[in-house]
C-alpha cells in the first residue's frame, strides 16, 4: 500500500492584529480612546508582533478613529510589535509619519463600482494618487505596503477575473511595491478559488510578498487561510473577537477571529508565537468592553486543549 501524502504546511506564520483598525471603525459608539489604548496593550503582551493600528482617514469619513494620533503616539514605547497604519492621500500620509508610524497600508479596491463607493473615485485614479504617497513616505524612511480590496469578489460586480487583479499587482510593482494584501472583503472567496488565484499570482509575479485580510460572512475564511498556507502565504490579518465589516460593502461581517486563527495553526502545528491563552482572555475583555464579538468560536467553545482532561469514572450501578 502507496504511503498517502501528507499535507505540506509552512513551519511558521506572521499574524497581524487588524482590530484596532479594521474592527473598532466598525463600531457605531464611541470607543474612548484610553479604551483602545488599554487593547493594545493587552493584545501586545500576547506575543503579536504586527498590529494595524489606525487609519489617517478624515473624521468625517470614519469618526471612530478621529483620534488616530493620539493612539499612536500613546504606545511608542511597545517596541516588541511592528505597526502600521492604513493611509487615504498625501495629508493622511504626513499625519501617520508624524505621530510616529514606520510602515503606511495603501487603500484600492479592485473595482471600479466597489472604488466609487470607497474613495469616491475610480480604481486607475486611486492608483495614480499613490505615487505622491509613496514618494513621502521614501523621503521618511517609511515602508509602504499595497492592498486589494474586494480581491475575491465585489458586492456590485461579483467574482473577478485573476487578470484583473494581476494588471493591479502589475502596476503596483512599477510603483517599487512588494507587498500586497489581498482581501476578502465581503466573505465571497472560496478555498479552490484563493488557492487557484494565489497560484497564478505567485507565478506571475515571484518577488511580490501576498498577505491574506480574511472576512467569515460565509463561514470559509479558515478553509481560506488553510488554501493559502497550501500556496506557502505566511501572512494573515485577523480581528480579536472577530469584529471588523466594511463599511461600504453590504453584508459584511467581521474578519476571522484572531484566536480562531491562533488556535487552528498551532493545532496543525503552524507556529504563530502568540499565546492563546493569553489571546481569549483578551478577546473576553474585548467583548465585554464592546458589548459584542463578530463570531469567535474560541468565545463560545474554548480551545481543544481544555477537553484534554479524563472523565471521572463513575460506579457502576448497583455495584
Amino acid at each position: 500500500m502507496s504511503r498517502l501524502q501528507e499535507m505540506v504546511l509552512p513551519p511558521k506564520v506572521t499574524i497581524c492584529e487588524v482590530a484596532p483598525r479594521d474592527g473598532f471603525q466598525a463600531e457605531m459608539e464611541w470607543i474612548p480612546t484610553e479604551q483602545k489604548i488599554r487593547i493594545i496593550r493587552e493584545l501586545a503582551k500576547t506575543g503579536i508582533q504586527s498590529m494595524e493600528i489606525t487609519s489617517f482617514v478624515h473624521p468625517r469619513a470614519i469618526p471612530q478613529l478621529k483620534d488616530a494620533e493620539e493612539v499612536v503616539k500613546s504606545v511608542q514605547d511597545l517596541t516588541n510589535i511592528k505597526f502600521r497604519a492604513l493611509v487615504p492621500n498625501v495629508k493622511g500620509t504626513q499625519r501617520a509619519i508624524d505621530a510616529g508610524i514606520k510602515k503606511l497600508k495603501l487603500m484600492l479596491s479592485a473595482t471600479d463600482s466597489h472604488s466609487l463607493s470607497n474613495a469616491n473615485c475610480l480604481v486607475e485614479e486611486a492608483q495614480n494618487g499613490f505615487y505622491p504617497i509613496i514618494e513621502l513616505a521614501e523621503k521618511h524612511g517609511v515602508k509602504v505596503g499595497g492592498s486589494i480590496s474586494v480581491a475575491f469578489g465585489c458586492p456590485y460586480e461579483g467574482k473577478l477575473p485573476v487578470e484583473r487583479i494581476a494588471a493591479i499587482v502589475e502596476r503596483y510593482t512599477t510603483m517599487g511595491i512588494d507587498e500586497i494584501s489581498l482581501a476578502d472583503t465581503t466573505g465571497m472567496a472560496n478555498p479552490k478559488q484563493v488557492y487557484d488565484m494565489l497560484g497564478q499570482l505567485k507565478a506571475g509575479f515571484p518577488s511580490m510578498t501576498f498577505s491574506m485580510h480574511l472576512h467569515n460572512t460565509r463561514g470559509m475564511a479558515l478553509a481560506n487561510v488553510i488554501a493559502a498556507l497550501q500556496q506557502g502565504v505566511v501572512h494573515f490579518d485577523s480581528s480579536i473577537a472577530g469584529l471588523g465589516g466594511c463599511p461600504y460593502a453590504p453584508g459584511a461581517t467581521g474578519n476571522i477571529a484572531t484566536e480562531d486563527v491562533v488556535h487552528a495553526l498551532e493545532e496543525m502545528g503552524v507556529g504563530t508565537g502568540i499565546d492563546l491563552t493569553a489571546l481569549i482572555d483578551v478577546a473576553k475583555d474585548v467583548k465585554q468592553t464592546i458589548g459584542h464579538d463578530g463570531g469567535s468560536y474560541m468565545l463560545q467553545a474554548g480551545p481543544c486543549s481544555q477537553l484534554h482532561v479524563k472523565p471521572k469514572v463513575q460506579e457502576k450501578l448497583g455495584s
